[in-house]
């Protein structure tokens, strides 16, 4: 019997591998191209996006070499000379580096927390509701913030924080008897108004994802959970949380890939270019674009985004190998 059972191994091996190398990759290449006879409006509908692709992702990566030259714009990219790693050594060796450096990663570090925390619980207390009219209302208000530019909301944020004409100074302080603050002038309280001024911004997006992982969960689990008597908090934390727990690992961990890129519209137009904030305000982003303001020099922003990128690239792949040791399921890859 044994003998009968290789005899047919061995003839199912020599139908589907031929010994010789030629007849093998003759029949990987018909194999192929049945393949894209079957599929080929497949791989037409997917042309643009690769064509795309290319375009906005790919062809610019020939920037990366302005990291490594010092730019003459008579010579060109590739005429410039090169100067190998002076502009990282620039970013790096000034004074501010470990002030820039340290903003952005504690900054973007409390946004991953907050818009992990306080969407979640939203979209959580939103599926609780009965009158779907309202939660609908809910998730479009919330959401239209995510909409406005930071340059809107850096006059709405002036329009409260202004010391002449500020609501905050105005109206709410003198009414609870406290003396008017000079905002753009006390940097102690920028790093609580930034993360607030993120969040209020951000959370209708992240609170729409979630909602719309929630939704997807068969309602089966919660009628059986209601039948075995567990409660609203029950349901949420053993089956809505693990249920939804790929999506959550997928959205912080793209968060975790820009955690060196600050987002400049809030560094920047928010605090209204006050020097006094500058300690709590200047991130890579603003110092990057200051410097070529005063310097000029391209190099210098280039080699910042190729950093802020390898970086972010790394910690994405440290992040996922991490969820992976603990979830495979939960892996972004």
């Amino acid at each position: 019997m044994q003998d009968r059972g290789r005899s047919a191994t061995n003839r199912l091996k020599s139908l589907s591998l031929p010994a010789n190398p030629t007849a093998a990759r003759t029949a990987r290449q018909f194999v192929l191209v049945r393949h894209l006879r079957r599929f080929w409006i497949f791989y037409v509908m997917m042309l643009p996006g690769i064509v795309l692709l290319v375009l906005n992702n790919y062809i610019p990566m020939f920037g990366v070499l302005i990291a490594f030259k010092t730019i003459n714009y008579q010579d060109g990219i590739l005429g410039s000379p090169w100067s190998g790693l002076t502009n990282f050594e620039y970013l790096f060796a000034s004074k501010d580096s470990t002030i820039i450096i340290r903003n952005t990663l504690l900054y973007n570090s409390l946004f991953i927390v907050l818009n992990l925390a306080f969407p979640l619980a939203f979209a959580l207390m939103l599926n609780e509701m009965k009158n779907r009219f309202l939660s609908k209302l809910h998730q479009t208000i919330m959401f239209l913030p995510y909409f406005l530019s930071m340059i809107v909301i850096s006059y709405l944020v002036y329009g409260f924080l202004s010391d002449e004409r500020g609501y905050l100074n105005n109206t709410l302080l003198p009414a609870l008897g406290l003396e008017p603050v000079r905002w753009y002038f006390t940097k102690e309280v920028w790093p609580v108004i930034l993360p607030i001024i993120n969040t209020w911004k951000n959370m209708g997006y992240y609170t729409v994802v979630y909602m719309a992982a929630i939704i997807g969960i068969d309602e089966e689990y919660y009628e059986a959970a209601t039948i075995d008597g567990a409660n609203k908090w029950q349901q949420m934390t053993r089956i809505t949380i693990p249920l939804i727990m790929p999506v959550i690992t997928i959205m912080t961990l793209l968060q975790i890939g820009r955690i060196f890129n600050a987002d400049f519209g809030l560094f920047f137009q928010v605090p209204r270019e006050s020097g006094t904030l500058f300690p709590v305000t200047n991130v890579i982003d603003t110092y990057v674009y200051r410097t070529f303001l005063t310097v000029g020099d391209i190099g210098l922003s280039s080699a910042a985004g190729l950093f802020q990128s390898v970086v972010g690239f790394a910690l994405v792949f440290l992040s996922n190998w991490v969820v992976r040791r603990f979830s495979r399921e939960n892996a972004l890859f």
